[in-house]
């Protein structure tokens, strides 16, 4: 994939070590193969602001007010500075929220002082370390961050327990009414290092 947007790990020995667990081969004979197909993006900062517009909204709003908002610029792509040389009531005029403009502003002040930095000085980091210096970024909590670590870089070992699809599927699979976050995090401790290949297959299980 252009742009060094690759998994990081081999999905067929993921597979072969997930197959292993009765339930998981169950799960991965039902939905099939693994297609995890990273989204690339000009930037993390174009991406975090992406994920800032969309939170909370219907998908095809959302779209609509990340093509406004992009479009108040001149530059194809997103840029910090473009961003912070705007007033509030500018980026309001796109159709974000008066919390989200300050988030975007935020995330451009923080991308500027050296917290985001490009794809290349991202992939150096671990995934710890990724996590605490997003969320050090006003409106981005762990989950905006993992969606990142899994669907753009491809980080094979994300365990993204906050997702109401993956917890719901979670609870299906293993046939748990009410789930457990501690049980949960322990009982995925086996599929390390492969625990993004769990969540993906998860997501597809999941029936609202």
């Amino acid at each position: 994939m252009a742009g060094g947007f690759r998994l990081e790990f081999d999905p067929e020995a993921a597979l072969k070590q997930l197959r292993k667990d009765k339930d998981l081969k169950r799960v991965i004979a039902r939905v099939g193969d693994f297609k995890l197909a990273l989204r690339p993006n000009h930037s993390p900062f174009e991406a975090l602001a992406e994920s800032i517009v969309y939170q909370q909204l219907n998908g095809k709003v959302a779209a609509t007010i990340w093509g406004r908002f992009k479009g108040l610029f001149e530059s194809a792509h997103l840029r910090p500075e473009d961003v912070l040389a705007a007033d509030i009531e500018v980026l309001r005029s796109a159709g974000l929220s008066a919390a989200k403009a300050v988030a975007v502003r935020d995330l451009s002040e923080k991308t500027l002082m050296g917290l985001v930095p490009g794809w290349g000085g991202l992939r150096k980091l671990d995934d710890e370390e990724i996590i605490t210096r997003m969320t050090d970024v006003r409106g981005i909590g762990r989950w905006t961050v993992e969606m990142l670590l899994i669907f753009r870089l491809g980080r094979p070992d994300i365990w993204p327990v906050d997702d109401f699809a993956v917890r719901t599927a979670y609870g299906d699979v293993f046939g748990i009414e009410k789930v457990n976050l501690k049980e949960m995090r322990q009982r995925a401790e086996a599929w390390r290092p492969y625990r993004s290949v769990v969540a993906w297959y998860l997501w597809r299980w999941y029936k609202p």
